[in-house]
């Protein structure tokens, strides 16, 4: 993660009635397999307020996703970074000895000491929180430029001794005479040396997020091939990305001792017969939850520059696209863990004083298949808004011509603490690219939290 952080400078330019509600209302992907054609320029307002300061995202880039237990991450190379005033990295699963990785990663890169760095956790919105975070410093002028970012490396997670193992050796460390530690030692069984994996379970529900969307989909009445032929949509949509050059905020790098990784390796369309041949993975044997319809566990890092506008132009960068708008929402844990952009979606866009219709861009992160194709149905259900959300009427759900046209976290995968730079760099490239004005970032996160956001195209 320390080279993520120079790169980014150098290179500026109750679930029984939800299933009777929607057992009726089949969703199916198999007609959108094909990327969108370019928006029309379109000429709306502007989100900018009075008295308030424009943020731009100046420029952002990640390293390739990949599988975990594959190649890995890497350091870069120096840039200046006299004009950073704070740098702020969201993770998930931390190491114990770089806690404050945003620090440690920020001194590694050759970042002055006198740069305050810190980090943030909030599960899968981690990123989300450290942008926001620096979009808030800069807003009240504590700041002009501030890196944000996300990292998380699956293939090396912290695996602790057993409490009682840890128990003992803490005493022993403590210990201070021979019949002390002896007296200690006689006490050890071999089923103290079993290991303790991070919990990949709700801590308030014991419940792992793979079962909670299997639950969902079920609510939703989503079948197992609505949920494949959209995993099959996000990988043929990235594959087909990938090979047009659009995902340009990647940025190649060489793993010591290895070869130079490119591109994000976990993009790979199959079929749907051959996808049709998994197994359920949590809810066994009846589940629709499978690999295939899952994102993957995920090594990477995020970055991307924030500035106050008028300290960009000042510095004669062209930004790419404005940060307006952003709420975070929590909602009940068990039973709609994953909902989050439902939540969101209808409070940011009422903060923007926009609709639906004027989204061109939508980049929601894909937990899961089943996960979204629920939040399509809920979003698009009076009847769940008005029992569940306190609202009159449905937000409505994202077309799928504008939605995710290049891939999203089931294709390129989901690295935890990084995800959400990818999403708003995505959206922003795309309204570039598509000639749209605004996007919509939205995602689900672990404890029932959501969160979403405005991305308004720079002016070309």
């Amino acid at each position: 993660m320390t080279s993520i952080l120079t790169y980014t400078l150098k290179n500026l330019p109750s679930t029984s009635k939800w299933a009777l509600r929607f057992s009726l209302r089949p969703l199916s992907c198999s007609s959108q397999l094909r990327a969108a054609p370019a928006a029309q320029t379109k000429s709306k307002k502007t989100l900018a307020k009075p008295n308030i300061r424009n943020i731009v995202v100046v420029e952002g880039v990640r390293i390739p996703f990949l599988q975990s237990g594959t190649s890995g991450l890497l350091h870069r190379t120096s840039v200046p970074k006299d004009v950073v005033d704070y740098i702020i990295f969201g993770t998930v699963i931390q190491e114990v000895k770089t806690s404050n990785v945003a620090r440690e990663a920020a001194l590694g890169a050759g970042f002055s000491d006198k740069t305050p760095a810190h980090t943030v956790t909030m599960a899968c919105i981690s990123a989300n929180q450290a942008m926001t975070t620096g979009v808030g410093l800069i807003a009240s002028g504590q700041c002009d430029v501030v890196v944000a970012g996300g990292v998380e490396l699956m293939s090396d997670v912290p695996i602790r001794h057993s409490r009682k193992m840890r128990k003992m050796l803490l005493d022993l460390n403590k210990a201070k005479t021979l019949g002390q530690r002896l007296s200690l030692i006689s006490k050890f069984r071999l089923n103290f040396l079993s290991p303790e994996l991070p919990a990949v379970a709700e801590f308030s529900t014991s419940e792992t997020m793979g079962h909670s969307a299997d639950r969902l989909a079920a609510a939703f009445a989503v079948s197992r091939l609505d949920q494949d032929e959209y995993a099959l949509r996000s990988h043929s949509l990235a594959k087909k990305a990938q090979d047009e050059g659009l995902l340009s905020d990647v940025v190649p790098f060489k793993v010591p001792g290895k070869d130079t990784v490119t591109k994000d390796n976990g993009i790979r369309p199959s079929s749907l017969e051959q996808m049709a041949k998994l197994k359920p993975a949590f809810i066994k044997p009846y589940g629709t939850v499978t690999a295939a319809n899952s994102s993957f566990l995920t090594d990477g890092a995020s970055a991307m520059l924030i500035m106050a506008e008028e300290k960009a132009l000042a510095m004669g960068y062209k930004p790419k696209a404005y940060l307006r708008d952003f709420v975070y929402v929590s909602q009940d844990p068990k039973d709609q863990l994953l909902l989050g952009p439902t939540y969101a979606t209808p409070k940011v866009l009422e903060r923007a004083g926009l609709t639906m219709t004027d989204i061109d861009a939508f980049e929601f992160h894909e937990a899961f298949s089943g996960q979204i194709l629920a939040n399509f149905k809920a979003m698009d259900s009076d009847w769940f808004a008005q029992n569940y959300m306190g609202r009159k009427t449905k937000v409505g759900s994202p077309p799928l011509e504008k939605f995710n046209n290049w891939g999203g976290s089931l294709s390129l995968g989901h690295p935890f603490g990084a995800t959400g730079c990818r999403l708003v760099m995505a959206a922003a490239n795309r309204l570039r690219k598509e000639g749209g004005q605004y996007g919509l970032v939205a995602a689900c996160a672990a404890g029932g939290q959501g969160h979403a956001m405005i991305v308004e195209a720079y002016p070309k």
